[in-house]
């Protein structure tokens, strides 16, 4: 009914409150008491509608009556403006202006995100506690999943909280005392050298090397070609790649430096338990590490083909089973006594 007026302002809004009259008549005495009531609220709405239109028609009526230097022109408009939002996915080459928001990219340096690691106020460890138990249930996916909303409001798929990484030193620490101590090191200084050897090799050397070779396949290999101009071309961090090998590292951790420590007894052993123990919690390690990367890469909706960072796991099978066939014959190979003898028979 609103709408018809504003087509029509010249007409006399009187001939629809006759309408009105007619259709929402007062009832009858003899109908029920739920029709009644019903029919009176249709009433008290439609003469809400038509005060309301008669205001419209006063309004539009004066408006005629104005100048037409005074008049508002056409062009100006009451309804809200549409703003249109570009959203950063796809791998166009078309250039953008500097003032777009999808242009921007991600300004935090991993200088940056290690040395805020000496301020706990500005790490959120609760949340990468909850993240890292996340990691060891059956639904990993979901921390790689929040990226996603880190690109959407912060224009970067990396963490900029290192409390993640921070909690991970700290637990990489304390492990390899408590491995110092039941291999019974002679020194402190061999204890702080395990320690050293741990974050730096085994966490910060390892995830480089992970982290800069993913990067590597995911920017040259796996990049979705043939995207519509209106996308913006993008690549993976570095930093979200570092990101991945630290999610990654949470299973593996607690099997390699948690389980294991509690097995130490069977794992060391030279029968072909002690072999199966040793194998099998390495293959599950490394094999939940290259699976959890898949998942870090494949939330990524500019790649595709990210499979094959589960190529490493049929690799791992493969040893796992040459192994157990080869033990006959002397071959059989035991992951936890190679491991030890490196790091504390020297």
């Amino acid at each position: 009914f609103v709408s018809k007026l504003r087509d029509r302002r010249t007409r006399d809004p009187t001939r629809w409150l006759n309408s009105f009259r007619s259709c929402y008549a007062p009832p009858r005495r003899n109908q029920p008491p739920h029709i009644r009531t019903g029919t009176k609220q249709s009433l008290h709405t439609a003469r809400q509608t038509l005060n309301y239109s008669l205001r419209l028609h006063q309004m539009s009526s004066d408006t005629l009556k104005m100048p037409a230097q005074s008049r508002p022109s056409k062009s100006t408009s009451t309804a809200p403006k549409r703003t249109t939002i570009a959203v950063p996915s796809g791998n166009s080459t078309a250039p953008l202006s500097a003032n777009s928001p999808s242009h921007l990219s991600s300004t935090l340096t991993p200088q940056q995100y290690f040395s805020r690691m000496t301020d706990l106020q500005q790490m959120d460890l609760q949340s990468a506690i909850d993240q890292m138990r996340t990691l060891c249930t059956f639904y990993p996916q979901r921390v790689s999943k929040m990226a996603y909303y880190r690109k959407q409001t912060k224009n970067h798929w990396a963490r900029d909280d290192p409390a993640f990484s921070f909690l991970q030193i700290v637990m990489l620490v304390i492990s390899s005392i408590a491995y110092g101590l039941a291999f019974r090191l002679s020194s402190f200084s061999a204890i702080l050298s395990f320690v050293l050897k741990s974050v730096l090799i085994n966490w910060l050397g390892f995830g480089v090397v992970m982290a800069s070779v993913g990067r590597v396949i995911a920017n040259q290999h796996l990049m979705i070609e043939g995207r519509s101009a209106s996308h913006v071309k993008q690549s993976v961090e570095w930093l979200y790649a570092f990101d991945v090998h630290c999610n990654s590292f949470v299973p593996l951790f607690v099997i390699l430096y948690g389980v294991q420590f509690f097995l130490l007894p069977v794992v060391l052993g030279t029968s072909l338990l002690s072999l199966g123990v040793a194998n099998t919690l390495y293959a599950i390690a490394f094999g939940w590490y290259f699976y959890i990367t898949h998942l870090g890469y494949r939330a990524l909706p500019f790649l595709s083909n990210t499979e094959v960072f589960l190529f490493p796991i049929a690799a791992i099978l493969v040893l796992y089973v040459i192994n157990f066939v080869g033990y006959p014959f002397g071959l059989g190979w035991n992951a936890s006594r190679i491991v030890a003898y490196i790091y504390f028979e020297s």
